[in-house]
Formats: structure tokens, sequence, C-alpha cells
């Protein structure tokens, strides 16, 4: 599944607070458990550079989920100040049940989705 957050500026406190935010919304809005993780993979737009996403995820005890971060294309007028999450984990529920969780400025992502 997918989400994606924003951050108002590029400080640790901030990444930190918005990657638990946007987790937090996708594990309770999809019923999922630490033990239904797979991996998550975490990108983040050229100006987020204060902290890893990751480290936030871990900050949250996911300490043995297989955790990945990677930088976004830098296409012109794309959002600022972004960070997506695709987060693999095991599930009985179709696609179409599968509620991904867009935040903040990056709602306006996927607005099909939000």
């Amino acid at each position: 599944m997918r989400g994606a957050t924003t951050i108002d500026e590029d400080t640790t406190e901030q990444i930190d607070a918005r990657v638990r935010e946007v987790l937090r919304r996708i594990f309770a809005e999809n019923d999922i458990d630490d033990d239904d993780l797979v991996s998550m993979i975490f990108t983040t737009t050229d100006d987020v550079n204060a902290m890893f996403p990751a480290t936030a995820a871990r900050n949250m005890g996911l300490d043995d989920v297989p955790l990945l971060g990677a930088r976004e294309m830098a296409v012109p007028g794309s959002t600022p100040l972004c960070i997506r999450v695709m987060v693999h984990f095991h599930t009985e529920r179709s696609r179409a049940e599968v509620r991904h969780v867009y935040l903040h400025a990056a709602a306006a992502l996927r607005p099909d989705l939000s």
C-alpha cells in the first residue's frame, strides 16, 4: 500500500513526527500489526535531508522490519518537502479494500485515494 506526507520544514522533529503520523494512520486504517509487515520503502524529495524517514520508523519500534530509503526524481513542479512510503504487508484484503493514506500537502498527489 502507498502513503505520503509532507513536512513544513526540514528538521528531525518534523520528519519524525510526520513519518510516525502517516505510518500510524496506515496501520490503523488497514488493521496492520507488526507481524503483518514485510518491508517498507521510503522516498524523499531532495529538500528532505535532516533525517532518514526509516529512522522514524525505527523510533516506533519497527526494528525487525527491512526498511529502505531512496530519493524521488527532481521533477519540476513536484510537491516539495515530500516523504512517500510503500508498505509491503500480509493481508487477506483485496487491493480494492486497501486504504492508501496521503496527508498534509501530499493529499494533492492522489486526491482519488486521499
